[in-house]
């Protein structure tokens, strides 16, 4: 589906792991109240408000069936960076119903 364009986010587990991934500057220590304020009822404004500025600078997002190799593109997907924001996913799309995540938006396809 999103090969074919017609899923254009994905969704990754709010967990120490993706903002480790996701997120410059966030202290390991503030993790447990990063995420006891999620689990906690915070409004999703009000946690974007106090992390999202953390975000590093992303342009891409590059998509892999499994660990293929470099020379290996009919398993790659590029596509342009299109924001991210925490919120629900679909659940036609994967996502858990009323689960919050990282909701990783594509753009145009580049490769």
């Amino acid at each position: 589906m999103t090969a074919s364009g017609e899923k254009s986010e994905d969704y990754r587990e709010i967990n120490e792991y993706w903002f480790n991934r996701l997120f410059a500057d966030i202290d390991k220590e503030d993790m447990p109240i990063i995420l006891q304020r999620l689990n906690n009822g915070w409004s999703i404004e009000r946690i974007e408000e106090f992390y999202l500025h953390c975000l590093k600078p992303f342009t891409q997002n590059t998509m892999t069936l499994g660990y293929p190799v470099k020379c290996d593109k009919d398993k790659t997907l590029v596509f342009k960076h299109a924001g991210i924001h925490i919120g629900e996913g679909k659940p036609e799309w994967g996502a858990e119903a009323g689960k919050l995540y990282f909701v990783i938006k594509h753009g145009e396809r580049l490769q």
